[in-house]
């Protein structure tokens, strides 16, 4: 579950990235976000590459 709340929250962070821009205060919170939802999955034993798959991990999940 750590991992997936981290994605959804990386995702959303990127989504006011995209529609608001890096400054925007909407922007800003979700990164905090983002970037504790990734901390608790990380002290929870995940790996980074759980959060942040590499391009061939998920071309591999795409088959």
């Amino acid at each position: 579950m750590p991992i997936r709340t981290a994605r959804t929250a990386q995702h959303r962070a990127v989504r006011a990235i995209t529609l608001h821009g890096l400054a925007h205060p909407v922007t800003l919170v979700l990164l905090a976000a983002a970037s504790t939802a990734a901390a608790r999955a990380w002290d929870r034993g995940h790996p980074v590459h759980a959060i942040h798959p590499a391009v061939a991990q998920r071309a591999d999940r795409a088959r």
